[in-house]
């Protein structure tokens, strides 16, 4: 029997390389290994819908295309170690798997802090598992919350908790505002009003330095002395990536699993990298590799990173298609090759009645953010600037923002690489 494509990595990111090599043409084996013991599903309602439990985990789940009803699933599986020369992966469990080729798709975990004080009644949010225990935490009415982390996860939870009925949200953040570094300034002290008229406050410029309590945690402990008193807190401090099981290949394991402009990894063609962590060069604006957590890229990677990878073991290389991929790449190469990776970044984040709403990167122009559309306060659309070329987009309220965004992403898409 053939060795398989194993895909190490069964959350969406995987379950969309499965499919998209399918599609792509492999008729072979995949086996899928994934640490946790859920089949795929959907993670944006964690924080939302699913946290105030107006949404079920059936709900959450994803339903695989039937091109990969025939693929092996190995779930509550980790994989502990990886050999490229031998093209062979480890298990947890003692088993090894020989693999034709490898998919990288391993994604995140979140950072904790490393305070002193007890570790009951501390959270985090990123598996269904973490929803769960979070969830049930919140069941009694008039908790107090604290949420460490002003970034996406950490104002969506504040948002859903407000709305539950807790007594009191403090969102603790050392940046000046909320979402500073995606939105800019403007922006990001629009957000902290609407926040604020909903009943959530703010801790801002200000350090964790430890939690009260003896058995669990009472309070969250701050640089300036005082200290938030605390029947629950979530930690949302950013993310690691899952690169751990790849030491010892030679690999560039700074942040994430870092890739060619195919997602190709280490120079092996046999080998690609997609979702949350793969690294790749940022060909849109600066070809600098970086890491995108936005829920696009799973799929965005997966179907480019299948191309690359079919065409090599069809012993063509990555110039076997010509096809470049809606949204996902400038279009085809020279001489007919694949066109580089270059996606257009997409994310959304929905908080109390209003959602945010961004296409493309506006991290790298909020030095010079200008409306586009409506004003703050109400509806909003501004535009983000790098060397005076627009470089991303970021929508502010209902759908009359949204839209007005959305207007934007064909002059984003149809820009050429600065690199």
């Amino acid at each position: 029997m053939r060795a398989p494509i194993v895909v190490v990595g069964a959350s969406l990111a995987g379950l969309r390389a499965a499919e998209q090599l399918r599609a792509a043409g492999w008729e072979g084996p995949i086996t899928l290994v994934g640490d946790e013991p859920h089949p795929p599903y959907n993670r944006p309602p964690l924080s939302k819908a699913f946290l105030a439990g107006t949404a079920s985990s059936a709900s959450l789940t994803l339903r695989p295309r039937p091109s990969v009803a025939d693929a092996t699933w190995l779930l509550g599986t980790r994989a502990v170690r990886a050999d490229l020369d031998r093209r062979t992966v480890d298990l947890v469990d003692g088993r090894t798997l020989p693999y034709r080729a490898l998919v990288i798709a391993t994604g995140t975990r979140p950072r904790r802090l490393t305070c002193p004080g007890p570790s009951v009644g501390r959270h985090t949010l990123r598996t269904l598992g973490d929803a769960r225990r979070l969830r049930a935490a919140l069941a009694e009415p008039g908790a107090r919350v604290v949420v460490v982390g002003a970034g996406f996860i950490g104002c969506e939870v504040a948002a859903t908790v407000s709305a539950l009925g807790a007594a009191d949200v403090t969102v603790v953040d050392p940046l000046p505002l909320p979402l500073l570094g995606p939105l800019g300034e403007s922006l990001a002290t629009e957000l902290r009003v609407r926040h604020e008229r909903r009943g959530v406050r703010f801790a801002l410029g200000r350090h964790v330095t430890g939690f009260a309590g003896r058995d669990r945690v009472t309070g969250v402990r701050l640089d300036d002395g005082r200290t938030l008193a605390a029947d629950v807190v979530v930690e949302s401090v950013g993310s690691l990536a899952n690169t751990e099981w790849l030491a010892g290949n030679g690999l560039d394991l700074t942040d994430g699993v870092l890739t060619d402009a195919h997602l190709r990894v280490g120079g092996r063609p046999d080998v690609v990298a997609v979702g949350d962590v793969a690294r790749f060069p940022g060909l849109r604006y600066d070809g600098v590799p970086r890491r995108v957590e936005h829920w696009s890229i799973p799929t965005d990677t997966a179907k480019h990173a299948a191309r690359v990878l079919t065409a090599h073991l069809a012993g063509a290389g990555a110039g076997a298609d010509t096809k470049a991929g809606t949204g996902a790449d400038f279009g085809a190469g020279v001489g007919g090759e694949l066109a580089p990776f270059a996606p257009l970044p997409t994310f959304w984040s929905d908080q109390h009645d209003f959602r945010l709403q961004s296409f493309g990167a506006p991290a790298l122009g909020t030095a010079d953010a200008r409306v586009l559309y409506g004003e703050p306060g109400a509806d909003v659309v501004v535009g983000y600037h790098r060397e005076g070329r627009l470089v991303g987009v970021v929508a502010l309220g209902g759908r009359a923002a949204v839209a007005a965004a959305a207007r934007h992403r064909a002059d984003l898409l149809q820009q050429s690489p600065t690199t």
